[in-house]
């Protein structure tokens, strides 16, 4: 049974939380290992699979978006566990689907439908596990859930061998297993209490309204996106980059993306460390950017370098925004337990979706200076803008977050 306040961080919640991420990330990240060979297999032709796979992580990414905002609001309104039942279900359907398209469109609707459904994996994981965690443990929770549901991008490397559909099915497959998993966790404490008030719940235009609350909220946003800035760009069409910066062997995005994860795994709990050590949440962080900014600008200028070299500038990058498990408790930790999934479960969600107008951004400007430095000009605004956003954050390390929110 779970018991709120819990101060071990492998307990059952945790663990169901970790593994959700895993098939979350595991999804995510399938698709830029399978973009070359998947639209290959459909006939899309060699000179528009940048194109064609930019327009597929962008309906991907808008799924996201909107499933953020609906399965968030599901979270306050109707509990944390229901919802989390209903979007992995969501995903698994859509996932083995994907397996059997045979055009574009058909590709571009399960895309979206799959991210719609993952959407909610993360944030209400992640708003579930600060919620049953001790004040003084929880960024131990929050890391190993997202050490764990990082090493999701490595078994899609290693599944997308045995073909593109197989990985997809393997995909939807691990997602109906972990459903039978959940049975064994119980709701929140925090959202039991919540229940008995009258509290308003899952107002989502509420974080809109307030000053102070619509800072913290937009603050929390940009402190992300640089880590799908080098995820969606760098990462993606790391083999576009190779080519562009000279790199003496060809890149191969798959391998890229499991060199690349792995050290984002490792970085989670190395963040968390930090965040536990220092006592502070906003510390950690400043840290985690500035190591990213200066990887950014070695990843850049890394012409004509081996593969075996490159490969390790992608590990580090990954060892950097391994921030993003002491970003997701930041948010989380930011707002009260009656908006608390809605945000924690949105600000993720508006990160990635971020990716959408940054690749129209980045492709439009690719056109008349080149990949390189139209991502440099991507890449220094996004850091710039995080390293501010982090000021107007609350410093959270040992808050208690069983209190509402009233305007």
């Amino acid at each position: 049974m779970l018991k709120q306040g819990s101060s071990n961080p492998f307990n059952i919640v945790v663990i169901v939380a970790a593994l959700g991420y895993f098939v979350d990330i595991y999804d995510l990240i399938l698709f830029s290992i399978v973009r070359v060979p998947s639209l290959q297999a459909i006939g899309i032709a060699s000179d528009q699979l940048k194109n064609a796979g930019v327009f597929l992580l962008n309906m991907q990414m808008i799924g996201m978006l909107a499933g953020g905002i609906v399965w968030g609001i599901l979270g306050d309104k109707k509990g944390r566990l229901s919802t989390l039942f209903l979007t992995i279900l969501l995903y698994s359907l859509a996932n083995i689907a994907n397996g059997f398209v045979q055009n574009l469109n058909q590709y571009a609707i399960l895309r979206m439908i799959a991210g719609f459904g993952l959407a909610g994996e993360l944030g209400i994981g992640i708003t579930l596990v600060s919620e049953v965690m001790t004040k003084e443990t929880r960024a131990w929770g929050t890391s190993i859930v997202s050490g764990i549901g990082i090493a999701g991008a490595t078994l899609a490397y290693f599944v997308s061998q045995w073909g593109w559909r197989e990985a997809y099915w393997t995909g939807g497959a691990l997602g109906l297993l972990l459903l039978g998993l959940r049975v064994y966790i119980h709701e929140s404490g925090m959202f039991d209490k919540l229940k008995e008030t009258t509290a308003k719940r899952g107002d989502f235009f509420s974080l809109f309204k307030n000053p102070k609350k619509f800072l913290k909220y937009i603050a929390s946003i940009f402190v992300g996106i640089p880590v799908w800035f080098t995820i969606g760009i760098l990462i993606t069409f790391s083999k576009e980059f190779g080519e562009a910066l000279n790199i003496s062997g060809p890149i191969g995005p798959g391998k890229s993306i499991m060199y690349h994860y792995i050290g984002a795994a490792m970085g989670s709990i190395i963040t968390g460390y930090i965040s536990q050590k220092l006592k502070s949440r906003k510390k950690a962080l400043w840290i985690a950017i500035s190591f990213l900014a200066v990887l950014c600008v070695w990843y850049f200028s890394a012409n004509g370098y081996s593969p075996e070299l490159f490969y390790c500038i992608i590990f580090l990058l990954g060892l950097a925004q391994g921030y993003w498990a002491v970003f997701i408790t930041v948010a989380s930790e930011q707002f009260g337990t009656n908006i608390r999934s809605t945000a924690t479960t949105t600000i993720p969600n508006f990160v990635r979706g971020a990716t959408v107008p940054m690749l129209i951004w980045w492709k439009y400007m690719t056109e008349g200076m080149g990949i390189i430095q139209s991502s440099i000009i991507v890449g220094a605004v996004v850091i710039v803008l995080a390293f501010i956003a982090v000021f107007f954050l609350e410093e959270s390390y040992g808050k208690d977050l069983d209190y509402l929110e009233v305007d």
